[in-house]
């Protein structure tokens, strides 16, 4: 039987934020099905609609939520991908500094595209 290679350490605290992502992303990902497909259909979602719901500070804040938390679940699931096919020195730092230098990019234009929609939060 083959042996069983995880970059997680199992009970740690990186392996505990991966679950606790996905649980919370999954939770998230049900509310937007439910609101955006079930409760507005598609001819009701326009971008006024959207506008009005990201001034509402309780679904900015969730909104804003899901964007923090879905991109630590990605990044941090592809560089431990990638850790378990070997990826060690040069190419792992390099990679790493890359992938935080993406999610801050990432996390800063959300922010402002989540502000501007709000009509203007003065977050960033």
């Amino acid at each position: 039987m083959a042996e069983r290679y995880s970059s997680f350490n199992s009970g740690g605290r990186m392996w505990l934020l991966q679950r606790v992502t996905a649980a919370f992303l999954l939770i998230v990902l049900a509310f937007h099905f439910f609101l955006l497909h079930f409760v507005h259909h598609a001819d009701e979602v326009t971008l006024a609609a959207s506008s009005a719901r990201m001034e509402q500070l309780s679904y900015y804040s969730l909104m804003v939520l899901f964007l923090v938390t879905a991109t630590f679940h990605g990044v941090n699931g592809v560089y431990n991908a990638l850790i378990n096919q070997g990826l060690t020195g040069t190419k792992r730092t390099v990679v790493k500094w890359t992938l935080v230098a993406a999610s801050v990019v990432l996390l800063f234009q959300g922010i402002r595209t989540a502000n501007a929609w709000a009509g203007g939060f003065p977050l960033l």
